[in-house]
């Protein structure tokens, strides 16, 4: 009789059966919730001491200051691609200029503008070429 182990039992197996809950970041409300239990279970003969109560407070208050400061600039963001979009949309129907890939000046009408992964596209009326902003070298 050999002695084999059950692949069930190897460590690769148990954690491919692990089962994911919630997330990897704790946010504002976890914080909450992990005070609000060590408040519960401290030992009443040695509580929890002012300053340390306070500093978790404080804690806490700049975790949320700095979540909707977060917010604030992802909104700000949204704001300022939007702005730059219809700006860019001014070139539409405009003749400019641009580097080829051997480094030749090559011109060509803005067809049309978009936005994708944040950066504006400018493309032209051959169909096929599209450019950033940083490509045009003139615009007429």
């Amino acid at each position: 009789m050999t002695n084999t182990i059950d692949p069930s039992y190897l460590l690769s197996s148990i954690q491919n059966d692990r089962k994911t809950t919630g997330s990897n970041v704790l946010g504002k409300d976890d914080f909450l919730k992990i005070l609000m239990t060590q408040l519960q279970n401290q030992d009443p003969m040695n509580p929890l001491q002012d300053k340390d109560f306070i500093a978790q407070m404080a804690t806490f208050s700049s975790l949320e200051q700095m979540t909707n400061m977060n917010k604030s600039l992802e909104s700000f963001l949204k704001t300022l691609e939007k702005n730059n979009l219809q700006d860019a949309s001014m070139l539409i129907g405009k003749t400019i200029a641009y580097l080829d890939d051997q480094g030749g000046e090559k011109t060509a009408k803005v067809k049309s503008v978009s936005l994708k992964e944040g950066q504006t596209l400018y493309q032209l009326d051959d169909g096929k070429t599209s450019l950033v902003a940083g490509e045009i070298i003139k615009i007429e």
